[in-house]
């Protein structure tokens, strides 16, 4: 693959064990039946880089460091696809792995995040400033720290617009990013006494760039500074698993801002594109097209008119 990729992704890179139930969601002490079940590249930076991949972008993932079960399903998973896999780092231990139950709007992630984060270890990489500066929009996702602050001062130095998401109004990544999706889970977690307009007045003024608050089946509302909050509904499809709608979300967004998208294009754009990606399971093997996204939009707004 060539070196320079439209899009560098810096993040969760991982092994998702996902099972979709048969009857309904786990109950204490009751059998659940298995309907179906994957182990497949998946975290915020793993779905993010299939999806934009599946859209016709070329991608450089860079994040999580790859231990041995991982890399095996990595390297034959994105072996014919326009994703780079050489700013990996690849380790002797089994890796990063998360386990989902789901049943259709239910979903509930099990893993060792909490025990990974508190070891006081870094498992993840320094981003490069070789590696970005060649790009021409990024995704960086919060979680590593001053690692992930690097990746955004490095895109800001080279004028690389990025994408982030769950910031807080007063996070360096937020005041930097060109779109920061935030999800209602983490309006929960840094904002619990404040309506979600009230949030979004505060976040928008914070920064140049857009914010939009997903809410999942509810309104997305979105707005940058100095300008009046609007909102979109969620385009209405049967679901069949959420899991990677966010990340779905967040990758729409990049191929919106390196196509030039505008605001209402983009969030519409995004909101089509994960309605797909939660209409399906498992993602990964039937990520989003731009044709079907191109059609749920068209069929969304015939059905206005």
């Amino acid at each position: 693959m060539n070196k320079t990729a439209d899009v560098y992704l810096f993040g969760q890179i991982l092994g998702t064990h996902s099972f979709l139930l048969k009857d309904g969601f786990l109950r204490p002490d009751e059998y659940s039946e298995i309907k179906e079940q994957y182990f497949l590249p998946g975290g915020e930076t793993g779905t993010a880089a299939t999806v934009l991949d599946s859209l016709g972008a070329s991608v450089k993932m860079d994040g999580t460091w790859i231990g041995t079960e991982v890399a095996s399903l990595l390297r034959d998973f994105y072996k014919n696809k326009n994703v780079d896999l050489s700013l990996l780092h690849f380790t002797s231990e089994p890796g990063v792995m998360d386990y989902v139950v789901i049943s259709g709007l239910v979903r509930s992630p099990m893993g060792h995040f909490q025990t990974l984060f508190s070891s006081g270890k870094r498992w993840w990489n320094i981003p490069k400033e070789e590696d970005i500066s060649g790009c021409k929009v990024a995704a960086i996702d919060p979680y590593f720290g001053e690692e992930s602050l690097k990746a955004a001062k490095l895109c800001f130095k080279h004028n690389i617009p990025f994408i982030t998401i769950d910031t807080p109004h007063d996070s360096p990544l937020h005041k930097m990013a060109a779109i920061n999706v935030v999800s209602h889970e983490c309006l929960g977690q840094y904002y619990k006494d404040m309506s979600v307009e009230e949030i979004l007045c505060l976040m928008k003024e914070q920064s140049d760039g857009l914010t939009i608050i997903t809410q999942g089946g509810s309104e997305m509302l979105y707005a940058r500074k100095g300008s009046t909050i609007k909102s979109m509904k969620p385009f209405n499809v049967e679901v069949k698993s959420t899991l990677g709608a966010g990340d779905t979300f967040k990758a729409a967004c990049v191929y919106g801002l390196l196509h030039g998208l505008n605001d209402d294009e983009l969030v519409r754009f995004a909101s089509a594109c994960s309605a797909i990606a939660i209409s399906r399971f498992p993602l990964p093997l039937n990520p989003p097209k731009l044709e079907e996204i191109h059609n749920l939009e068209k069929k969304n707004a015939l059905s206005k008119s």
